[in-house]
C-alpha cells in the first residue's frame, strides 16, 4: 500500500544545495515516489546557537515504507551524509524530518508525527504551504496555508538565488 508523506529538508554544513539534492536522489532510489518538491529557501538558524544559514525545503513522497521504517531509513542517510549530532538544533550536513504521514498520529520515543513543532517553523510552514497549501494537519485541524499565515515564528525565510 502506498502512503503520502512529508518531509522537511535542510543543511547548513558543507556544499548545502549538493546534499539536498543527493538527499532527494536517495529518497527516489531507495524510499519512494516524489510527488511534489518546494522551492529551496534560506533561513536564519532555529533555536538561538550561532551557525551558518540553512537551505530549507519540503518534499511530498509516496512511499510503501511504513512510518517506523521510513523513519528508520531518513535517519541512515542522515549517517550517510555525515551528520554528527553534537548539540540540539546544532548545524548538519543534512536534516530529514518526517513532518506527516497521511493523517497518522503517533507518540513514541521514537517517533511523534504529525512533527510536534510544524506549526512554530517558518523553515517548514513556507515551503510546506507552497505545495500542499490545502493539506490539513490532522491535529490541528489547520490547512499549512492556515498554520503559515498565523505562525508566531518570526524568521524570515526567503527563496534561495540559486533556485
Amino acid at each position: 500500500m502506498e502512503h503520502t508523506a512529508f518531509i522537511g529538508v535542510g543543511s547548513n554544513l558543507g556544499p548545502r544545495e549538493v546534499q539536498l539534492r543527493q538527499a532527494l536522489q536517495w529518497i527516489e532510489e531507495e524510499i519512494g515516489t516524489l510527488i511534489r518538491a518546494s522551492n529551496i529557501y534560506q533561513t536564519s538558524p532555529w533555536g538561538g546557537i550561532d551557525q551558518p544559514d540553512y537551505l530549507n525545503q519540503v518534499w511530498q513522497i509516496r512511499t510503501g515504507l511504513g512510518p517506523f521504517h521510513l523513519m528508520t531509513a531518513l535517519l541512515e542517510l542522515e549517517k550517510r551524509a555525515n551528520r554528527e549530532r553534537l548539540q540540539r538544533w546544532g548545524a548538519r550536513t543534512l536534516d530529514l524530518d518526517l513532518l506527516f504521514y497521511d493523517d497518522y498520529r503517533i507518540r513514541t520515543a521514537f517517533l511523534t508525527l504529525p512533527h510536534p513543532q510544524i506549526q512554530n517553523r517558518n523553515f517548514v510552514l513556507v515551503p510546506l504551504a507552497e505545495i500542499a497549501p490545502d493539506w490539513l494537519h490532522p491535529v490541528l485541524g489547520k490547512t499549512a496555508a492556515e498554520l503559515a499565515a498565523k505562525s508566531p515564528d518570526e524568521e524570515i525565510v526567503r527563496i534561495w538565488a540559486g533556485n
